[in-house]
């Protein structure tokens, strides 16, 4: 199933990767596109695999997206190491535990490259203390691989041996960022290209100064790493445990100049036309902002018309895309009013169709 993924064919994938972006984006005036690899086998932090329960055997599983077939999983080579040691120790200890692995039907990674490490074990049974006291077990032993933490999910319920989070450190420039990444909350699962995408984004930003808006903040991924450059940063974001895990890591990387707010982009452009008045920006004077950069880290379905309107009116836009049909879409309109200085092309999703893409425009 995974024989494509071999780094003997990483460079011809990429390079069609380039050619495809080129041919995508061939209406605009692109300068020369920075490229930014990725490692070539264990560069993914997050996995997630079914439970395949057949006798005595217990696997993993993974599915063909067209043909829904199933596939045995022992090693998977996109994942980290950390998480492939995991997966073998996992099995090894739970497969003659009928507490444990009775009605289990999906695990879930989330490890870092500081060397942590979550386990979350979805069930089809109500967990009660025997599992607890079994849980307790596994997550010592699997102690002996790395700092470990456990969670039990069944409906309705959820047990948390000890934390529900990792906290990642991730080295931008020579220096060192910390971020609490909570489980089933979004984070960039290729964590070394999201060092590069951070680097890029702080050079693009360097010397700038005056404030920076971001729309889709997450969990302060980029709103942290680059505050040095800016007076001041305001940050919205609609999820409520991305938010609680911004306000943690502004204090964990001691940051004085970052708020985050919980709002949508299209909220926050009610509230910048006057159209609305929120109780969550109570204390926030946006006339007070010196609006001239903004960046955006939208979903797969890219900016809608009014946030496109919105960051029209920046003098500078950061758009960072995971879906480069959609940024073609927003780049339609925005290049009315802006031209395009950088394109970056960040390998996140090395041996799929996926890219991710950095854009820095500046008004006309």
């Amino acid at each position: 199933m995974f024989s494509f993924i071999h780094p003997d064919n990483y460079d011809q994938q990429l390079t069609q990767k380039q050619q495809d972006i080129a041919e995508l984006f061939s209406a605009f005036d692109l300068p020369d596109f920075d490229i930014y690899e990725s490692e070539r086998l264990n560069y993914r932090q997050r996995a997630e695999f079914r439970v395949w329960h057949d006798g005595d055997a217990l696997d993993y599983i993974m599915f063909n997206s067209e043909t829904k077939q199933k596939f045995r999983v022992e090693y998977f080579p996109v994942a980290s190491e950390l998480i492939n040691k995991a997966m073998k120790a996992l099995l090894d200890e739970i497969k003659d535990n009928q507490v444990l692995r009775q009605r289990l039907f999906q695990v879930d990674f989330l490890s870092t490259l500081s060397g942590e490490l979550l386990i979350s074990l979805l069930y089809h049974k109500q967990l009660d203390q025997a599992w607890t006291d079994a849980a307790k077990v596994l997550k010592e032993s699997l102690s002996a691989i790395a700092p470990v933490d456990i969670i039990g999910r069944a409906k309705k319920q959820k047990i948390v041996l000890d934390k529900d989070y990792v906290t990642e450190v991730l080295t931008v420039q020579g220096k060192s960022y910390q971020y609490q990444q909570v489980e089933n909350s979004f984070t960039q699962p290729n964590g070394k290209v999201n060092e590069k995408m951070l680097t890029w984004a702080q050079q693009a930003t360097a010397g700038l100064g005056g404030d920076l808006i971001e729309l889709y903040c997450g969990n302060g991924n980029f709103s942290i790493a680059l505050a040095q450059n800016f007076d001041r940063v305001l940050g919205t974001e609609i999820s409520k445990t991305s938010v609680k895990s911004a306000q943690v890591n502004i204090a964990l990387n001691k940051m004085d100049n970052i708020d985050i707010v919980r709002m949508s982009s299209e909220e926050f452009s009610q509230a910048m036309n006057g159209e609305r008045q929120f109780r969550r920006l109570e204390g926030f004077d946006l006339t007070q902002y010196n609006y001239e950069t903004v960046l955006v880290d939208p979903p797969r379905a890219g900016l809608d018309p009014d946030s496109v309107e919105l960051v029209s009116r920046f003098e500078r836009i950061i758009y960072i895309s995971c879906n480069p049909e959609t940024l073609k879409d927003n780049l339609t309109v925005l290049t009315k009013t802006h031209n395009i200085e950088k394109f970056a092309l960040f390998d996140q999703f090395p041996y799929t169709h996926h890219v991710e893409t950095g854009v820095v425009l500046t008004r006309k």
